[in-house]
């Protein structure tokens, strides 16, 4: 599985109660209501139990966790470049 696929699952699972009908790549979980605020902690929590990387306040930004693409790109940065 990819990154993407992973969180993808993680958020289906534990946010959408199974249906990923509304959960696009891209889709914003904020704008869209898919994920809170307390919401992206679980999914940093996620993040960092998983990949063994530490996601710092200053990288708690939307750019980095607001939509699968970007939580794809900011992990792939994060592990250096090497995607799954």
């Amino acid at each position: 599985m990819s990154y993407c696929d992973d969180v993808k699952q993680f958020v289906v699972d534990n946010f959408l109660f199974g249906d990923d009908s509304k959960l696009q790549n891209d889709t914003s979980f904020l704008e869209s209501g898919i994920i809170d605020s307390t919401g992206i902690l679980e999914v940093i929590t996620f993040i960092e139990e998983t990949y063994d990387i530490k996601v710092e306040d200053e990288e708690m930004l939307p750019e980095n966790l607001d939509s699968l693409n970007n939580i794809s790109a900011f992990i792939t940065r994060k592990k250096g470049g090497q995607e799954e």
